[in-house]
């Protein structure tokens, strides 16, 4: 069967899978946003399933004051003698962390870190033994992938940490995992920037400890000179065996707004890439390069985008906030969200009134009833990228009465594009996506106005800077409470 890439849509880079009991389990990186680091199930790597997140509890991670595209980088997932650990590091707070659990359903453990600095960890079980490996430097100063031996129970090292592979010469090492396969150790990790310079690259060993011989024909997988092509950044892979014991790397990568229009919205999405061996114990990766399209063997759905609504599990189960939210300020219900508007705005390095869900297609159409309750304050839909990049269109409410705008933030630039003076506190808020605008609309009686639009190269990671992807989501500000109502998020037809 044919399946296409991504297989996973939207802002979820990063990802790290391992196999256990039958099914497949995959994390993503999630940075400033909370809960953290979501975690998918899936039967054949292809159609995946968000069962959760891995840290739910603010014991758990330190998100306050985070920028932008700082907090949770670069999760790993593995699984050992039936129990689960999520490794990860703080970039904001410069620590590597793991969590456990006995069930992937069920809620993780408190962090344990671990005494290794660097980035992107990941842990490998051999004999009873825990290995932490990072991109970092060693206790000699050494810089490149990193490596000691932990006690998995406390996460202190029982050895030093050595510096085991310096890369192929890429700049930016980083996402090291480490795999035995027959009688060699596979070290694989990024190069290049995850940007359209990224690359998967590897080395091989016979001993856990190295010396790691690189692949003569690094990069093993890479977009970087594939053009014109919609897919670009492919990197950060990790390499995992399906059930009729073909290989794959699960890898992130970008699709561009337009085969000439180098500018990302999505976010980084996962890509499956099938692997073969050779007589000498060496892997290729496709050919090479991230295809739109691969054949696959064993049954699996076609790629579908079902209407997002209160109360469908894509919402309940995929819905974040920015930062460590005031659940105070939050009621759900199957059918309704009142959200309670506080000091902070969608500008703040703070928590404002928040809940979203990633954005997975450029094209795309949301609407809500939104009503109003208090003196002053507004509540609306946007398309948010940080704090400085974010579209909106609200109801805004002062003495003088209530207002419909649309307000464009691109860098420091803060402007109301528009504002239409409306009779009541109660309207339909409407924004339409394509793969190179946002529209805004607003519905009422059953006529519909568009109030203009942004375009949508500036929420993208190449204006805006940072590692995350478009968010849709809903929010309140100052002293409103406001009610959301029939929402609905439908995926449409890109343009070509």
């Amino acid at each position: 069967m044919i399946y296409n890439n991504p297989v996973l849509k939207g802002f979820y880079p990063d990802p790290s899978v391992c196999r256990a009991n039958g099914k497949f389990y995959m994390v993503c990186s999630s940075f400033q946003y909370f809960p953290g680091v979501p975690l998918f199930e899936s039967d054949n790597l292809v159609n995946w399933k968000q069962i959760g997140h891995v840290l739910t509890r603010k014991s758990q991670v330190e998100l306050d004051g985070i920028n932008s595209s700082g907090g949770v980088f670069a999760p790993t997932i593995r699984c050992n003698n039936g129990r689960f650990y999520m490794v990860t590091t703080n970039d904001t707070t410069h620590k590597n962390f793991y969590v456990w659990t006995d069930d992937i359903y069920g809620e993780w453990s408190e962090p344990v870190e671990v005494e290794q600095g660097g980035i992107d960890p990941s842990l490998y079980f051999e004999n009873g033994r825990a290995y932490f490996m990072s991109n970092g430097e060693d206790d000699n100063g050494a810089g490149g992938v990193t490596q000691c031996e932990i006690d998995i129970e406390t996460g202190k090292k029982l050895t030093g940490s050595i510096n085991i592979w310096n890369g192929s010469g890429g700049r930016f090492l980083e996402s090291p995992h480490l795999y035995k396969i027959g009688k060699y150790y596979y070290l694989m990790a990024a190069e290049g920037g995850t940007e359209y310079g990224h690359m998967v690259t590897y080395a091989r060993s016979e001993s856990v400890w190295g010396p790691f011989e690189s692949y003569p024909c690094n990069p093993v997988l890479t977009n970087r000179n594939k053009a014109p092509n919609i897919i670009q950044g492919i990197g950060h892979g990790d390499l995992v065996c399906g059930k009729n014991g073909d290989w794959h790397i699960l890898c992130l990568g970008f699709r561009q707004q337009h085969i000439w229009m180098p500018y990302h919205n999505l976010g980084r999405e996962v890509m499956l890439v099938p692997v073969s061996f050779d007589e000498n114990g060496w892997f290729t990766a496709g050919n090479g390069a991230c295809e739109d399209s691969y054949e696959i063997d064993g049954g699996f759905e076609q790629d579908t985008l079902n209407p997002v609504r209160f109360g469908t599990d894509e919402f309940n189960k995929g819905r974040i906030f920015i930062r460590h939210p005031d659940m105070e300020c939050y009621t759900f219900f199957d059918s309704t969200l009142t959200l309670r508007g506080s000091k902070y705005t969608l500008d703040d390095v703070a928590s404002p009134t928040f809940v979203g869900i990633r954005q997975r297609e450029f094209g795309f159409e949301l609407a809500a009833d939104v009503k109003l309750c208090g003196q002053s304050g507004e509540a609306g839909v946007t398309a948010y990228m940080c704090e400085n990049e974010h579209y909106e269109v609200a109801l805004r409410k002062n003495e003088s009465g209530c207002e419909a705008i649309l307000r464009l933030n691109i860098g420091g630039i803060k402007h109301i594009q528009n504002a239409v003076p409306i009779d009541s506190d109660s309207v339909r808020l409407v924004m339409r996506g394509n793969n190179f605008s946002y529209g805004f609309f607003i519905c009422q009686n059953g006529e519909e106005t568009q109030l203009g639009a942004g375009q949508a190269k500036y929420l993208t990671s190449e204006v805006s800077g940072g590692f995350t992807g478009t968010v849709l989501g809903m929010y309140a500000c100052g002293g409103v409470t406001a009610e959301f109502a029939d929402f609905r998020l439908c995926y449409t037809k890109a343009l070509t």
